[in-house]
C-alpha cells in the first residue's frame, strides 16, 4: 500500500535535483510551469458573438447550444440564462503541462519502487500571474492532476487538486498560495509517489459570456509551482 505524508505549504515548481546528504531525502521541486490563456484561441467573431448573446431562447430549448460552434468554433458551450432568456456562451479554459520526474529527478532511477514505499511530503503549491494584458477577469481556476494521457480537466480521470482565485482584468500577482481541496494535498503526493509514471498538471474553468458582455482580448500568463519532498 503507498504511504503519502502531506502538510499545507505553497508549490513550487523550481528547484535543483538534490538528494541530502544522508541520502534519505529527495529533492521533488519541480521547474515552474507555465499556462497561457490566449483570448485569440477562442476565434470568437465580435458581430457573430453579439447576435448569438441577444439571441431569446427558452430554458427548455438546446438552441443555444445548437448555434453556440457558430459564434465560437472551438472550446465553448451554450446555454440558455433562464433569468435573461438569451444565449450565454462558455469560453472553456483547458491547459496542461506534463511532468515527468524521472527526467526532472534522475537520482529516482536508484529507487526499487517495487520494494521501497516512496513517503511524500507536499510542502507547497503556488501560483504566479507574471503578465497579464487579458482585459476580463477569469473565473475560479481549478488545477488538476491526470495521467499523462489525459489533456481534459472535465475527464473523469482528472483528480482536482485545488483552485485559483479569480485574477482581475489586466492584472499580476506575485506568488501567492493555491488553496488546496480537503484531499488536494494527499492526492498531489500520491501522484508524486508514483514517480515512475509521467503525469499532467492541468488548469480548467469556463469564462461565460452572456448578453451585452464583449468579447474578452488579450492574454495571461501564470506558472504554477510545486515543492514537495520524500524519502523512502
Amino acid at each position: 500500500m503507498m504511504l503519502v505524508r502531506t502538510a499545507f505549504g505553497v508549490i513550487a515548481f523550481a528547484g535543483c535535483s538534490v538528494i541530502s546528504s544522508n541520502v534519505t531525502t529527495y529533492d521533488l521541486d519541480l521547474p515552474a510551469q507555465t499556462f497561457s490563456v490566449d483570448a485569440s484561441g477562442w476565434q470568437v467573431q465580435t458581430a457573430s458573438i453579439n447576435d448569438y448573446l441577444a439571441k431569446t431562447c427558452s430554458p427548455t430549448s438546446s438552441w443555444c447550444a445548437t448555434a453556440a460552434s457558430a459564434a465560437c468554433p472551438m472550446n465553448c458551450t451554450g446555454s440558455c440564462d433562464m433569468a435573461q432568456q438569451t444565449c450565454d456562451l462558455g469560453l472553456d479554459i483547458a491547459l496542461h503541462q506534463t511532468i515527468d520526474l524521472l527526467s526532472e529527478k534522475p537520482e529516482l532511477k536508484s529507487i526499487d519502487s517495487a520494494t521501497t514505499v516512496l513517503q511524500v511530503t507536499v510542502d507547497s503549491v503556488d501560483y504566479e500571474v507574471t503578465t497579464n494584458s487579458l482585459d476580463t477577469a477569469t473565473p475560479v481556476l481549478s488545477v488538476y492532476v491526470a495521467p499523462m494521457s489525459v489533456m481534459d480537466p472535465n475527464d473523469a480521470m482528472a483528480k482536482m487538486i485545488g483552485t485559483i482565485d479569480i485574477i482581475p482584468a489586466g492584472t499580476t500577482i506575485a506568488a501567492s498560495a493555491m488553496k488546496f481541496t480537503d484531499d488536494g494535498q494527499a492526492t498531489l503526493g500520491a501522484t508524486l509517489a508514483d514517480f515512475k509514471n509521467p503525469f499532467n498538471i492541468l488548469v480548467g474553468g469556463t469564462l461565460l459570456l452572456a448578453h451585452g458582455d464583449t468579447v474578452p482580448r488579450g492574454r495571461l500568463d501564470t506558472s504554477v509551482h510545486v515543492r514537495a519532498h520524500a524519502s523512502p
